[in-house]
């Protein structure tokens, strides 16, 4: 599964952090070994089509959130049919992925890694508002509030600690002292800081 994680990188050509800490070790499989993976690691020497080019950005986005190709597809053409006029769809679509369970307690530090977020919701470690939630894909909102069942759990050991240095993004409201989370906006593209361009996105599933 790991080297699985690995293969996903090297194959779009950069970093997603699937693997968490080690993406940012010497030891990162795109560092070590910056080609895609296969038969002495060679391309395709033509360029991509334009309908390429748009696959490959899309991939990117759903391999950085771990999202299946049902998933991403749901969150885009609910963003498209519920938009309002004059929103900008790009940042409703961020805002939608990023405000995930599993993605709001990977960036707000409770776990190294979105797989690692994922499995830790699934096994009903997170609260929200005081009241346990077990789906990684729920939906947060403005004002709510994420903590953790157990704080005192082994799984959690290390969580104070490495929360002593770490910065949550604006949208997130840390309190390193208690572990808990608070959604205080909705996040745009920039704070998501996507190696992708999004448009494309929207592009592709437009055809």
């Amino acid at each position: 599964m790991q080297e699985l994680k690995c293969k996903i990188c090297r194959r779009l050509g950069l970093k997603l952090f699937l693997k968490g800490e080690r993406c940012y070790s010497p030891k990162c499989a795109v560092l070590k070994r910056p080609f895609a993976p296969g038969l002495k690691g060679k391309r395709r020497t033509s360029a991509p089509s334009e309908y390429g080019k748009q696959l490959h950005e899309l991939q990117k986005v759903k391999s950085c959130y771990k999202l299946s190709e049902t998933q991403f597809a749901n969150y885009v053409n609910e963003t498209i049919e519920k938009r309002k006029s004059g929103e900008d769809v790009a940042n409703k679509l961020i805002a939608k992925i990023e405000k995930r369970l599993d993605n709001v307690a990977y960036r707000a530090g409770f776990a190294s890694s979105r797989s690692k977020a994922r499995q830790l919701a699934n096994h009903g470690h997170f609260l929200v508002n005081g009241k346990l939630v077990d789906i990684p894909s729920y939906q947060t909102k403005i004002g709510d509030k994420i903590s953790l069942k157990n704080p005192n759990l082994a799984v959690f050991k290390d969580l104070a600690l490495s929360l002593k240095k770490y910065n949550a993004p604006a949208w997130i409201e840390l309190d390193k002292e208690k572990i808990t989370a608070e959604i205080k906006k909705d996040p745009v593209l920039e704070d998501a800081q996507l190696p992708a361009e999004i448009t494309t996105i929207f592009e592709f599933y437009s055809r």
